[in-house]
């Protein structure tokens, strides 16, 4: 793609984990980790806590492979710029975009990510008689999100630290890696911008995301989050899924034992998820997902990003 023309892109967010779409069917445009860090920059760029790249699956060669189950591949980048494996809010905003550009009709979609293929489905909008608003008019979004992984054992136990303050954390795994506390206070987190110190470290080779939960009723939690690579955002869809397992099992709660899905509602900073894991082991979210706006970049700052990249 060339410099010269100009770059569309949107604006969305679920549950205002925020991110710019940057639609590039053929993968015709090189994104430096650079180039994403100024388009995610509050300040100098649109602003965002990650970056969608909209890619067919087929064009993408770490997507190939899935081409044959899912057209699309969420190419997601954190926001500064750093590869991730995967992101349950943006996979949700995601699919609102393909809807959103006619890509896609409402139902049953597939999505190629690094963790592997995400399954979604997108409702069907409300009758212009819903007396909900825009984003619930729109209907939520559910993402079947694979299962959660509990490495156990010695090696895999965690402490987390913030302040003076320490907690055990569950260690899951959503495709993506997760330290969960539980804490008595949400403040008790301070300044989420700062990563926690998470130990011992060797666990987490890659960096985390660290989690801070408190209780608000029956099967029903809220959170705090430091995403790797975007500090505090206010909402994380794979650290909800493993807040809600690590909070089922804290409650004696496995639905293979069971035989039935256990539900919770997770409550985040920017609204609500509703996370439910199935008796196969396997993770649904349900939630939000709204396109704010679009528009198209200036050939000048779009050069200068790419070729602050590549210096």
């Amino acid at each position: 793609m060339s410099t010269a023309e100009r770059l569309p892109f949107l604006k969305g967010h679920g549950t205002e984990n925020d991110f710019v779409i940057v639609p590039d069917p053929d993968n015709r445009l090189e994104l430096s980790a650079a180039a994403v860090a100024r388009l995610c920059d509050r300040r100098a760029g649109i602003g965002g806590d990650g970056v969608l790249h909209v890619v067919r699956s087929a064009a993408h060669p770490e997507a190939r492979s899935m081409a044959a189950d899912a057209e699309w591949f969420m190419d997601y980048r954190n926001g500064d710029g750093s590869i991730a494996e995967m992101c349950g809010n943006g996979v949700r905003v995601f699919a609102r975009y393909l809807r959103h550009a006619g890509l896609v009709d409402a139902g049953d979609l597939a999505i190629a990510t690094r963790a592997g293929v995400r399954r979604a489905h997108i409702a069907k909008a409300a009758p212009a008689s819903d007396p909900r608003g825009q984003e619930g008019a729109e209907g939520g979004i559910t993402v079947a999100m694979g299962r959660a992984l509990l490495p156990d054992g010695p090696d895999t136990e965690v402490t987390v630290s913030v302040g003076g303050l320490s907690w055990p954390a569950r260690n899951v795994n959503m495709g993506n890696p997760h330290a969960v506390a539980f804490v008595g206070d949400l403040a008790d987190a301070g300044n989420l911008f700062t990563a926690p110190d998470v130990r011992p470290a060797s666990v987490y080779p890659d960096g985390v995301n660290v989690e801070f939960v408190v209780e608000r009723g029956p099967r029903h939690v809220a959170m705090r989050v430091h995403e790797r690579g975007a500090g505090e955002t206010r909402s994380c869809g794979t650290g909800a899924c493993a807040v809600m397992v690590a909070a089922a099992r804290r409650d004696g709660l496995d639905p293979a034992v069971l035989g039935h899905p256990v539900t919770y509602t997770v409550d985040v900073p920017g609204g609500r998820l509703t996370i439910a894991e199935l008796p196969d082991g396997s993770v649904e979210m349900t939630g939000p997902a709204v396109i704010v706006g679009e528009g198209t970049l200036e050939p000048g700052w779009l050069r200068g990003a790419l070729e602050d990249g590549a210096a």
